[in-house]
């Protein structure tokens, strides 16, 4: 039976424990410090706090510490990861291999997607330094992801299915370093893929030509898998991964929710093959939709390969859901073609005739008609709309909007000299106590107040599914009596976790292991291996690597790329080569231009910062890659 993990994000404590609720197998979050987002830090009480709930489901805990670390810090990494194995913390997403040249607790390590984990050798080479789980390249397609799990089969793979997309390699884009002195493999990314740029061509004959002006060139849609979570798990992922640490409440537990349905889904219809990794029911108070919270639009990048889907160059701001079309303006209003209904509260967004987009908040909604606080001169008839604030919906989430539980069934039965209680559930939970009392007949039945009684489970875990009442007399039981022996019967048990769930295993390296190169493991570059310390300087040297370079944050000297994509402009433009893609610009007079320029390399393509600043794109057609150089 294989057991699927849905993976929610937790900026705080709090949120976890509502990631938990919602229907999440495992939460990630931050630590103090160290992780790659420097923002969602949280301290050990937190996190242990997290850990007690989690726990009462079988739930798991993965802590972020996932940066790459100077020597001066080893020792703080190694005394905070004591820290966590004492909290019982289930594991570390780490990117920095320097750890394992440390004295660290048998705690399972996972590998941070900043790895850059997109081979299978890559994979085996994880797994044979003692890696429990691999986090997997975002860019993978089904087929990639099912090649490294035939050859990896012992591996657990972990893949997002949800959330925010990098523009570049995780773990290879060095921009926001190399622009504010900001690494992104410090947990300090400025967000330079989300900036407006212009699209310049550099041409010896005709000098400077600017194809795009005030364009998010590098904006990515976000990615959202919900549809293809069966053609992951049969491809070989197990556990599914919901970016967003800096997420909100609201949006974890909406997306949570309707990532959690989806899985419950596939496994009603396969019972016999998979299984949930936690355990417990949940009920909730409202309908999850994905596309009621914050979103650029949806893509599934790369999964079913190269598409013209994954990019929004108008705006990195969430557009939310389409509601429809404006169909008459007044003064002051406006009215809506469509299906929706609106609220006081509401927020609307559109992109205007010139690509720009434009909120708004709804202060009236009367007769049909909408008043928003503040009439946008730009709205015109036949205007698409999104909501991207959906407020009676936010309302709920606010609110206690689902409850986690585990079934129970109780028996009680009488013995020679009082009661005997039985409680037990699906996943092995087993309790019984048998307690003294004095039997008298009742004058009035006392089932239904005994079941009342012992259904009053609400601060605990468990819910009352069935009662058997096993003795035919109808003895009287006062209330205050059952009371007691109902917290009698689940005391000890709240705790309760599946046996072994908590066992830590050592990470051990293979002795057998196998001597990779850097072109066995698909490094790009060799700064790639982002090497920031001593300790994983003397690991790859060990592994028989022979680094040459320092990390790009140690080390800006040479001409080297500042992000790899597989985004690709000449693709989004529809000039591509390759693929013979005939896209929205097919047709634009500098199609000719621009092939003309990459077959004979006679000049080149910038983008174009407002403040001057400008970057070279290079294309390696062959891996279909493209390369950012800052000029």
């Amino acid at each position: 039976m294989t057991k699927l993990e849905l993976l929610a994000p937790a900026r705080t404590a709090e949120i976890g424990i509502e990631a938990i609720k919602h229907g999440a197998d495992a939460v990630y979050i931050g630590a103090p410090r160290f992780g790659a987002r420097v923002a969602a830090g949280n301290s050990v009480d937190d996190i242990s706090r997290l850990v007690d709930y989690a726990h009462r489901f079988n739930a798991k805990v993965y802590v972020t510490i996932n940066t790459i670390f100077d020597d001066k810090e080893l020792d703080d990494v190694r005394k905070l990861i004591n820290e966590l194995y004492e909290i019982h913390v289930d594991a570390l997403i780490v990117q920095d291999m320097g750890l394992l040249k440390l004295d660290l607790p048998p705690i399972p390590l996972h590998a941070s997607t900043q790895m850059d984990n997109r081979t299978p050798e890559k994979v085996r080479f994880l797994k044979e330094k003692g890696f429990h789980q691999v986090v997997l390249a975002r860019e993978l397609s089904l087929d990639e992801i099912r090649k490294i799990h035939e050859k990896c089969p012992e591996v657990s793979l972990e893949v997002f299915v949800h959330g925010a997309l990098c523009v570049s390699l995780s773990g290879q884009c060095y921009a926001s370093e190399c622009l504010f002195g900001r690494s992104a493999n410090r947990g300090e990314c400025a967000q330079v893929c989300r900036m407006e740029y212009d699209l310049i061509q550099q041409t010896k004959s005709k000098g400077e030509v600017r194809i795009l002006s005030k364009k998010h060139l590098l904006s990515l849609k976000d990615l959202c898998l919900l549809d293809s979570l069966k053609e992951l798990i049969e491809a070989g992922a197990v556990s599914f991964k919901i970016e967003g640490r800096l997420k909100d409440a609201s949006y974890v537990k909406n997306v949570t929710a309707a990532y959690s349905q989806a899985l419950n889904k596939i496994i009603k219809e396969n019972p016999d093959k998979y299984e949930r990794a936690s355990i417990g029911n949940v009920d909730y108070k409202f309908m999850p939709d994905v596309n009621k919270s914050f979103n650029r639009g949806f893509t599934s990048y790369f999964l079913h390969g190269r598409n013209n889907t994954i990019f929004s160059f108008d705006t990195p701001k969430s557009l939310g859901q389409e509601v429809g079309t404006v169909k008459d303006i007044g003064r002051g209003w406006f009215t809506v073609a469509g299906i929706s209904k609106f609220a006081n509260g509401d927020g609307l967004c559109f992109v205007d005739h010139t690509g720009k987009l434009f909120g708004m908040r709804i202060n009236k909604v009367e007769n049909g008609r909408l008043y928003p606080l503040n009439m946008p001169r730009n709205l015109q008839v036949k205007t698409r709309l999104y909501r991207n604030l959906d407020k009676h919906f936010e309302d709920v989430l606010q609110h206690d909007s689902a409850e986690r539980y585990i079934p129970v069934d109780i028996l009680m039965d009488e013995t020679s000299v009082g009661f005997k209680l039985t409680l037990n559930d699906d996943y092995g939970t087993f309790k019984s106590i048998e307690v003294e009392c004095l039997k008298e007949l009742a004058r009035t039945h006392q089932s239904e107040n005994i079941k009342r009684q012992l259904s009053k489970l609400g601060d605990t875990k468990f819910r009352l599914r069935n009662l058997n009442i096993a003795y035919k007399k109808n003895w009287f039981i006062p209330s205050s009596l059952l009371s007691e022996w109902r917290r009698m019967l689940v005391k000890d048990t709240e705790l309760y976790v599946v046996k072994d769930s908590l066992k830590k295993e050592e990470s051990k390296q293979n002795n057998n292991i196998h001597q990779f190169t850097l072109e066995e493991l698909d490094v790009l570059n060799p700064v790639g291996l982002n090497i920031y310390n001593n300790q994983s300087w003397d690991f790859y040297e060990n592994e028989g690597f022979k680094p040459s370079e320092w990390a790009y944050e140690r080390n800006h000297q040479g001409d080297i790329p500042i992000m790899y994509c597989k985004h690709c402009i000449i693709y989004a433009m529809g000039w591509c080569l390759k693929h013979r893609y005939s896209g929205r610009n097919a047709n634009d007079g500098n199609v000719r231009l621009i092939n003309k320029s990459i077959e004979d390399k006679d000049s080149s393509l910038y983008l174009a910062l407002a403040n001057g600043q400008r970057f070279r794109l290079e294309f390696d057609c062959k891996r279909c890659m493209m390369k950012v150089y800052h000029s």
